[in-house]
Formats: C-alpha cells, sequence, structure tokens
C-alpha cells in the first residue's frame, strides 16, 4: 500500500498535536487518545494524503468530524437514557433491549454522519418527535419549502448510507 508510509509519517508528526487539541476540547485525555486514533483511522481510509499542503488543517477537519460524531451518538444515548429513567422502577430493560437500542443508536448515528445539521434536526423532528413539516418550519424559523428540501435531502442522505452499508455486508455481495 503506498498509502502506509505517508500515514505513518502523518501520525509520527502530528499525533502528540492532534491529542493536545482533542485533549483541549474534550477535557479528558483518555477520550482524546480515543478520539486521536478514530481521526488516524480515517486517515487510513482517505485517499491520497501523501500531496497534502497543509497536513494539520487536513488532521483538525477529520478530527472536528470525529468529535462531532462523538457528541451526536452521547446526545443521543443520554436521551435515551433520560427516557429511561422516566419509565416506571418496575421496567428494567434486559441485557439484549440495550444492546439493540445501543446498536439502533449507531445505526441511526452512521445513517446521520455527514447531514447538514439542519436537515438531521428537521428528519429528527419529524420521525422522533412525529411533528409535521409545518410545526417544524415554524419552531426552527424557516419556510415550508426548506423543511420539504431538508426532508428530502436527509431521506436521500438516510436512503444511500443505508445502500453503501448493505453493499459493504457479506450477504449483499453474494
Amino acid at each position: 500500500m503506498p498509502a502506509a508510509p505517508s500515514v505513518a509519517k502523518l501520525y509520527v508528526d502530528h499525533h502528540r498535536w492532534l491529542h493536545a487539541w482533542l485533549r483541549r476540547k474534550l477535557g479528558c485525555t483518555h477520550l482524546a487518545a480515543d478520539l486521536t486514533q478514530d481521526t488516524f483511522v480515517r486517515v487510513l481510509g482517505a485517499r491520497d494524503i501523501g500531496h497534502l499542503n497543509e497536513p494539520r488543517a487536513y488532521l483538525l477537519t477529520l478530527a472536528q468530524r470525529v468529535l462531532y460524531s462523538f457528541w451526536r451518538r452521547r446526545d443521543l444515548e443520554n436521551a435515551w437514557l433520560d427516557a429511561l429513567a422516566a419509565q416506571p422502577e418496575s421496567y428494567a430493560p434486559s441485557a439484549e433491549d440495550y444492546a439493540l437500542v445501543r446498536e439502533a443508536i449507531e445505526t441511526l448515528d452512521r445513517l446521520l454522519d455527514g447531514l447538514p445539521l439542519r436537515a438531521r434536526k428537521v428528519l429528527l423532528m419529524n420521525r422522533l418527535e412525529e411533528m409535521t413539516h409545518t410545526e417544524i418550519a415554524k419552531a426552527i424559523g424557516v419556510s415550508l419549502a426548506t423543511v420539504e428540501r431538508d426532508m428530502k435531502l436527509a431521506l436521500t442522505h438516510c436512503y444511500m448510507a443505508g445502500l453503501g452499508a448493505a453493499a459493504a455486508t457479506p450477504q449483499a455481495r453474494s
């Protein structure tokens, strides 16, 4: 793989700097280490990184995306835990239920990754909060046409992300 030496050099040259940046953002050295590694995993999946003019800018962009995904996933998990806390005490999910919900949250996070914030918000308000397009438009202060355009973008994005995931599974290839 020709990209491997470039990734190794990028890692050696910028790992410490990126870890320090993430540590300042998160306030936790362990989380920063995890997200630094996640960022470099994304670098491994990138094409043609040998000709980067601004490697720190590139790494910072990737790290911000990893950080936003982390925050989004954490917010989804916290929302589920809040909903669970509101349940009667007699309701205790089994380990299987918890694993299924966590898997659903991670799938949702993957599907929404890369989607503009407003389009993501429109989709979640419609599907999770069961708001109409008109209600969403009023709530976020945009036109009905904008909500419909964002909804179309979000649904198309999720559909295409789902197709990409299905193509990557062994069953889809056979």
